[in-house]
C-alpha cells in the first residue's frame, strides 16, 4: 500500500456560500466519457447486522425489507485495479451530480482540481426516519454497526454481483482506508461521520451535509449507556472529539442558515447549525484536516447547496490520494 501524499492545508477551514447559488459546471454532463451503472437489491433476511428485527424498532417497522444498491463504475476504471470508492447514504442520493463530477474531474488536467476514478456505491436506507425506524437505527446509532455492515456485507455483495463481474471480470475495490469515503446528508451525514469515527481502519474520508449530529439515537438503544445524547456527544457533553486522540480522518461538515432546529435552545440537543458549527470548532481544536461550509439563505439538505459546493467538496475531500501511487 503506497503512502498517501501530503494534502497540505489548502481548502481547510471555514467558508460561507450563498445567497446566490449556481450549479458548478463540473456537476453537469460536459461530454466526458461515461461509466456504467449497475443496480441490484439486498434482502434483510440475508443480513447478520440489519435484519429488520431489532428490538429498538417500533412494531410497525419490525419486518423484512429489500435494500437497493446502485454502483457506478467510471470510464477511468481499469479492470483488475483496486478502485477507490465512496459510499453514498440514502442511495441513490445526488447520484447524477456525483457521477458527472467523477466523469469530468477524473480526466481534469488541472492538478488542483482532480478526482481519482472513484467507484460510487449508493446504499439505500432500511426505511422510515428518526427514532424507532430502521433508517434511524442504521444512521443515528453511535456504533460501528453501519461501518461493519458496509464492509462485511455490502462490499462483498458488490464484488460478487454477476452483472458487474460480467462487465469487469477482475473488478476490485481498495482495502486502503484512505481510498474509502462516506457521503451523506442529514442522518446520512451523521452516518458518514460515525463510519469514520468508529472505524478509521476502514473509512477515512467523510462528507457530512446538514449532518444530524444531535440527539436522535433511540432512547432504548444499548449505545445510550455510553453515548446518552447520541451524536450530540461529538461536540458537547462528553466532548467526544476533543477528549480523544486525533484520528486519521479528513472531514467535511456543513450547515445551512435555515437548517433544522435553528431556534431550539442548546438543552434540547436538536439544533443542527449549532451541532455542525461546534463539531467544526472541535475538529479545528484537534488539528483535523477539516472543511466547514456554512450556506446562507438555505435549508436542510438544500439541492442548491449541492449545486454550488459538491464538486469543490469532492476535490477537497480526495486531496492527497494520488492515483499514480496505486
Amino acid at each position: 500500500m503506497a503512502p498517501v501524499t501530503d494534502p497540505g492545508t489548502e481548502g481547510d477551514g471555514k467558508f460561507s456560500v450563498g445567497p446566490d447559488f449556481t450549479i458548478d459546471p463540473d456537476l453537469t454532463d460536459k461530454g466526458a466519457p461515461k461509466g456504467r451503472r449497475f443496480d441490484f437489491t439486498m434482502e434483510s433476511k440475508d443480513s447478520k447486522i440489519f435484519r429488520g428485527e431489532d428490538t429498538t424498532l417500533k412494531p410497525e417497522h419490525q419486518h423484512p425489507f429489500s435494500r437497493k444498491i446502485t454502483v457506478y463504475v467510471p470510464a477511468q476504471y481499469h479492470d483488475g485495479s483496486q478502485a477507490p470508492f465512496m459510499i453514498v447514504h440514502d442511495g441513490p442520493g445526488p447520484f447524477g451530480r456525483l457521477s458527472h463530477a467523477i466523469d469530468n474531474l477524473s480526466i481534469s488536467k488541472d492538478p488542483k482540481r482532480q478526482l481519482p476514478g472513484l467507484v460510487l456505491i449508493a446504499v439505500a436506507n432500511g426505511g422510515s426516519d428518526s427514532k424507532g425506524s430502521e433508517r434511524g437505527l442504521e444512521y443515528d446509532t453511535m456504533s460501528d454497526r453501519l461501518a461493519r455492515f458496509i464492509n462485511d456485507e455490502v462490499l462483498p455483495a458488490v464484488l460478487a454481483n454477476g452483472e458487474i463481474r460480467a462487465a469487469y471480470p477482475k473488478f476490485a475495490l481498495t482495502a486502503d482506508p484512505w481510498g474509502r469515503a462516506a457521503f451523506g446528508c442529514s442522518s446520512g451525514g451523521a452516518a458518514a461521520m460515525s463510519m469514520g469515527w468508529f472505524r478509521p481502519d476502514l473509512f477515512r474520508r467523510v462528507i457530512a451535509y446538514s449532518a444530524t449530529l444531535v440527539d436522535q439515537q433511540d432512547d432504548d438503544a444499548p449505545e445510550e449507556a455510553v453515548f446518552p445524547l447520541g451524536a450530540w456527544e461529538y461536540h458537547s457533553g462528553m466532548k467526544l472529539i476533543e477528549s480523544n486522540e486525533t484520528k486519521p480522518l479528513r472531514i467535511f461538515v456543513h450547515a445551512s442558515e435555515h437548517d433544522l432546529g435553528e431556534t431550539s435552545p442548546e438543552e434540547n440537543h436538536h439544533n443542527w447549525p449549532m451541532a455542525n458549527e461546534r463539531t467544526a470548532a472541535a475538529l479545528k481544536l484537534k488539528n483535523y484536516h477539516h472543511r466547514y461550509v456554512y450556506s446562507v439563505d438555505s435549508k436542510h439538505c438544500d439541492d442548491r447547496v449541492f449545486d454550488k459546493t459538491l464538486a469543490d467538496t469532492l476535490v477537497w475531500t480526495w486531496r492527497g490520494y494520488a492515483t499514480s501511487d496505486r
